[in-house]
C-alpha cells in the first residue's frame, strides 16, 4: 500500500478526497511495516492540527484524548 507525503506547505492543499483515501489506509491498517502506518498517521496528526476541518470525520483514527497534566 503506499503512502502519500506531504509537506508543512502542502498539508494547505490536501484535498477532501486525499484525506479520504489517507483515512482509508488508516482504516484498512494494511501496511508493509509498522512505520508505514506510523507515517500515514503523523500525517494525519499534521493534518489535523493545521486544517480541521477536513480531519473531523476521522478523528477516532487518531485516538486522541484529553489529558490532565496539571
Amino acid at each position: 500500500m503506499a503512502t502519500a507525503t506531504f509537506s508543512t506547505k502542502d498539508i494547505s492543499a490536501v484535498t477532501v478526497e486525499e484525506m479520504a483515501n489517507l483515512a482509508a489506509r488508516l482504516e484498512a491498517d494494511d501496511y508493509t511495516d509498522a512505520f508505514e502506518g506510523l507515517q500515514d498517521w503523523h500525517l494525519m496528526r499534521s493534518i489535523a492540527f493545521q486544517r480541521p476541518e477536513l480531519i473531523e470525520p476521522y478523528l477516532y483514527l487518531l485516538d486522541l484524548e484529553a489529558y490532565d497534566e496539571a
